[in-house]
C-alpha cells in the first residue's frame, strides 16, 4: 500500500470522519431538503435579521469521554469553538448559552470554570442555558448566537479555487486526546480576540469565496464537507499544510486544532489571504485546490488516493443552497 493510500484509509476510518456520516440519518428523521426557509449545512445556520443583516446561530456537543477525562477544558471548548464557527461565517459572536448535566455541583465546578474563563477571554457573555445536577454522568452542548453582514457560506467554491489552510501552530496537544490547544496557557486574550475577527474582516473585503473551521473530521474531513456542500471536488496536498515539525503526519490528519479554517479562495485573492494571517504570525498555506471532479483526493511524496468519492454519500449527498444539509 502506498503512503498515499495509507493516510486515505487512516483518514476515512477516523473517529471524526465516522460521526460525521452520523449526519444524514439525522437529515433523513427530520425531513430537512429543498424549500427550507433557512439552509443549513454551514458551521452556523444563517438567518437573515429583519432589520438588516444577518443572525448566526450554531450548536456544540461534547463526546462522554472528553467531558468526563477533562472537564475545564471541554467547558472551555464549549466555548471556543462556538466562536470558531461564528468566525468561520465571517461572524462575530454576541451571547453563549449552555445545557449541562453532572452527577451533582462539584462534578459541574470544573465545566463552568473552564466556560467562564473561555467567555472572559474571548469577550463573549454566556447568558443563561440548562441546569441538571442530578445525572449519572458528565455531559455538556453550547450554544452560540452571533451576526455576520458578510457571511461566509459552505455552498460557494468552485472549480479552480485555491484551498488554503489556516491553523495557530502555536500550541501543544491536550493528551491523550487529538485537541490541538493554542488558545490556552500564554495565549495572550487580545490576541484571541484579534484573530478571530481577522475572518470577518476578511469577508468584509470579499477575499473569501467559501470556509469552514477544522472540525474533529480534521483537515481534510473539513475540506470533504465543504466540497460536498458546494457541489465540487477538492484534491489536498499533504506536504504542503501548515503543521508542527514534531507532530507526526498521521497524528495531524486527525487532529482538531483550536484555530484552523479551511478556506476557498479566488486564486487572484490569496496573496492577500495569506499576507493577513502572516501578518499574525498564523500559519496558512495554499494546501490544495478545488476540482470538479466530485472526489477527495490527497497527494503526499509524489503518491496520490482518493479518500472520497461523493457517489457515496458523506454526510447526506451533493448540496446547492436550494438542497442544504444539518449543520454538523
Amino acid at each position: 500500500m502506498s503512503e498515499a493510500a495509507r493516510l486515505a484509509t487512516l483518514i476515512r476510518e477516523s473517529r471524526g470522519v465516522a460521526h460525521k456520516c452520523d449526519i444524514a440519518p439525522v437529515i433523513a428523521q427530520l425531513g430537512i431538503g429543498a424549500g427550507d426557509a433557512v439552509p443549513v449545512g454551514d458551521d452556523t445556520a444563517v438567518i437573515p435579521h429583519p432589520n438588516g443583516g444577518n443572525l448566526l446561530f450554531a450548536i456544540e456537543g461534547f463526546v462522554a469521554d472528553f467531558v468526563a477525562a477533562d472537564p475545564w477544558f471541554a467547558g472551555y471548548c464549549g466555548v471556543m469553538v462556538n466562536l470558531s464557527d461564528v468566525a468561520a461565517m465571517g461572524g462575530r459572536a454576541i451571547a453563549v448559552v449552555d445545557a449541562l448535566w453532572s452527577a451533582g455541583e462539584a462534578q459541574a465546578a470544573e465545566i463552568l470554570a473552564g466556560m467562564r474563563e473561555a467567555a472572559a477571554r474571548y469577550g463573549v457573555p454566556i447568558v443563561g442555558g440548562h441546569t441538571n445536577l442530578k445525572a449519572t454522568a458528565p455531559q455538556l452542548a453550547v450554544a452560540v448566537v452571533g451576526e455576520a453582514e458578510h457571511p461566509v457560506t459552505s455552498f460557494a467554491a468552485r472549480p479552480g479555487d485555491a484551498l488554503i489552510v489556516v491553523t495557530d501552530l502555536r500550541g501543544r496537544f491536550r493528551d491523550p486526546f487529538p485537541w490541538w490547544d493554542a488558545s490556552t496557557g500564554t495565549a495572550d486574550a487580545g490576541r484571541l480576540r484579534a484573530d478571530l475577527a481577522l475572518l470577518p474582516a476578511l469577508a468584509a473585503e470579499g477575499l473569501l469565496r467559501a470556509g469552514k473551521d477544522i472540525s474533529m473530521a480534521g483537515v481534510v474531513g473539513t475540506a470533504m464537507m465543504l466540497a460536498e456542500t458546494s457541489g465540487v471536488g477538492v484534491e489536498i496536498d499533504l506536504d504542503r499544510l501548515p503543521r508542527p515539525a514534531v507532530v507526526p503526519i498521521d497524528r495531524w490528519l486527525t487532529a482538531f486544532p483550536s484555530f484552523g479554517f479551511v478556506l476557498a479562495v479566488a486564486p487572484e485573492n490569496t496573496d492577500a489571504v495569506l499576507a493577513r494571517f502572516a501578518a499574525r504570525d498564523i500559519a496558512a498555506a495554499v494546501a490544495g485546490t478545488v476540482t470538479d471532479e466530485r472526489r477527495a483526493n490527497i497527494v503526499t511524496g509524489g503518491g496520490s488516493a482518493t479518500v472520497w468519492d461523493f457517489g457515496t454519500p458523506f454526510i447526506g449527498g451533493p448540496a446547492t443552497a436550494s438542497e442544504p444539509f444539518i449543520h454538523a
